[in-house]
């Protein structure tokens, strides 16, 4: 099946430092680990943690220069041996071809027309790395032992791959070799490229997925050098901080849920070929079919000889984009910001607010989103804004006054304010609020777009600068819809204009052509702005084959989210 497997272990002739006694690198591993495990530092210290842990890490990585295990050659020198193994693991492979597509990468390349719905690959069950063939693999015991692997499927498919890369008898070495050597995530960014998302939404979230992946690496050193699962491991005489760090970008980039093969519960996967894709907006159109027990994907659109194919990820910020992909994507539909929310416990209305969120399904405290598009904030967003700006009164009657529970309902309705004077204040907090955070950015709008002219800038700072500038443009439409909203809402007030009223025959306008504005909010989601993207809902298709089908997002995970 093509050329052997050529997987040599870089010795210190190639530039490595001299030799580290085990026992000092177990000593900077385990320093690694306790200033990763140690208590949250205090607001405004998180940038001065992540500087130690990444001096850590580096002192590391210097040690460890030359240890790591890799492939000779390109990507590009194994694509014929990953569709010759499709092909013989009964993938669909007659369809398209691995090509290169300049900055956007390497991706799938039609050979034949393709039209939209067109159902053109499919990839055995066989072919996909899981937590169950990582059960089955060399990893097994040390599994059956570890609460941690047990907890964590993108941990367990990280050491997986590692696993497997090593062996040159793996069945996955035609897939493993066309993974590419190096990402563009936050984890492979220069501290000052970093830097550029201080002050960001995204920066939090950045940092954070820094440290988790620096904890779990010292974490799982130590075990493998000393668990006695782990004596048969390959990766025992050779397990560098940017090998794992290399695993944990190809899971990050690339994950899967798919159900088990009895269908009782989802597993994580890595899905071979159909994970070079890229992103284009549309709809999900991969899904599981469970009789054939495969992985299908059907066309998102006509696809003519020679084109790219792409599929959907999802409907995920630049920020998702960004920290789990590696890539900013222009004109994202579905680009938003978080915005942490919430009633004060010491404020006198607290009790009869939190009770009123309570009955509409919404914490008094939570994680919102603002919008790129109109209008910015969602339902749920909107019926918080209406509670939190509530009076006494307003708040009276919607726990005690006539029909108060028909009252919940509408909270998150654009049709139904609470009335004129809480519009006008809700609309006020947002105007206020967004202007606010547009302060703390340390560069304005101008300064970004002039500094995204220079032509030496890093491909890594290019990308923090435009996703920094993404989120400054979100807050100042949602700013300016604020005042919008604000200066409508004072004319209505001015004219003396009737309030709507909510009356059970209205139950159509509840249902309105506005999704996100659909009532009840008890029944939904409290932001599904923010659902993760990784679920599969079981359905029934037009024939008797039970299919799984993709809910949100593709080939994406939160493994910054991730913790030991």
């Amino acid at each position: 099946m093509g050329k052997k497997s050529r997987v040599k272990t870089q010795k210190s002739g190639s530039g490595a430092s001299a030799v580290v006694s085990p026992k000092e690198m177990m000593n900077l591993v385990s320093e690694l680990l306790q200033k990763c495990s140690s208590a949250a530092p205090s607001a405004g210290k998180e940038w001065e943690e992540y500087i130690q842990i990444r001096a850590l890490v580096e002192k590391i990585r210097k040690k460890q220069k030359g240890m790591s295990v890799v492939f000779e050659g390109s990507r590009e020198d194994y694509f014929s041996d990953l569709m010759c193994w499709a092909q013989y693991s009964g993938a669909s492979c007659d369809s398209f071809t691995v090509a290169n597509f300049g900055k956007e990468g390497y991706g799938l390349r039609a050979t034949r027309e393709i039209k939209a719905e067109e159902l053109f690959l499919w990839i055995p069950r066989k072919m996909l790395m899981t937590v169950e063939s990582a059960q089955n693999s060399v990893l097994g015991p040390l599994y059956s032992q570890d609460r941690i692997l047990q907890a964590m499927g993108n941990v367990t498919l990280a050491l997986h791959l590692l696993c497997e890369r090593a062996i040159p008898s793996s069945p996955w070495q035609p897939y493993i070799r066309t993974l590419p050597q190096d990402y563009d995530t936050p984890l492979y960014y220069q501290q000052d490229e970093v830097r550029h998302l201080l002050g960001t939404q995204a920066v939090q979230d950045v940092l954070s997925q820094y440290k988790n992946t620096a904890r779990q690496y010292a974490y799982f050193y130590k075990l493998i050098q000393t668990h006695p699962a782990a004596s048969k491991l390959p990766l025992k005489d050779s397990f560098t901080f940017d090998d794992y760090r290399w695993a944990v970008s190809s899971v990050m980039t690339r994950q899967n849920q798919i159900p088990t093969e009895d269908g009782s519960r989802v597993t994580l996967a890595l899905i071979p070929l159909w994970d070079m894709c890229n992103h284009t907006s549309g709809l999900i159109t991969t899904g599981y079919n469970l009789e054939d027990d495969r992985c299908e994907c059907v066309a998102l659109q006509d696809y003519k000889e020679n084109e790219q194919i792409y599929i959907f990820y999802g409907t995920r910020s630049n920020a998702e984009f960004v920290i789990h992909n590696g890539f900013f994507f222009q004109d994202n539909a579905h680009d938003r910001v978080k915005i942490k929310l919430g009633i004060s416990k010491s404020e006198r209305l607290y009790a009869m607010k939190a009770e009123v969120l309570a009955r509409a399904g919404i914490p008094a405290s939570s994680i919102f989103a603002l919008h790129c598009n109109e209008p910015p904030i969602s339902a749920q967003l909107l019926a918080f804004l209406r509670v939190f700006c509530m009076t006494e009164e307003e708040l009276k009657d919607y726990l005690l006054g006539e029909r108060a529970i028909n009252k919940i309902f509408t909270l998150g309705n654009s049709e139904f304010p609470v009335s004129w004077e809480n519009e006008i204040k809700l609309w006020t907090f947002l105007e206020t609020r967004a202007a606010l955070l547009l302060k703390t950015y340390k560069t304005t709008s101008e300064e970004d777009r002039s500094m995204l002219e220079k032509p030496d800038l890093s491909l890594h700072s290019r990308v923090a600068i435009q996703l920094r500038l993404a989120e400054k443009q979100i807050l100042e439409k949602a700013s300016a819809s604020g005042r919008a909203k604000r200066l409508h809402f004072q004319k209505k007030l001015e004219e003396g204009a009737p309030l709507p009223r909510y009356e059970e025959s209205d139950i159509a306008l509840l249902e309105n052509a506005d999704s996100d504005a659909k009532l009840p909010i008890i029944l939904r989601k409290l932001e599904e702005a923010y659902s993760k993207g990784e679920s599969w809902g079981h359905r029934r298709t037009g024939s008797s084959t039970s299919r799984w089908t993709k809910k949100d997002g593709v080939s994406l995970s939160p493994y910054m989210s991730d913790m030991i």
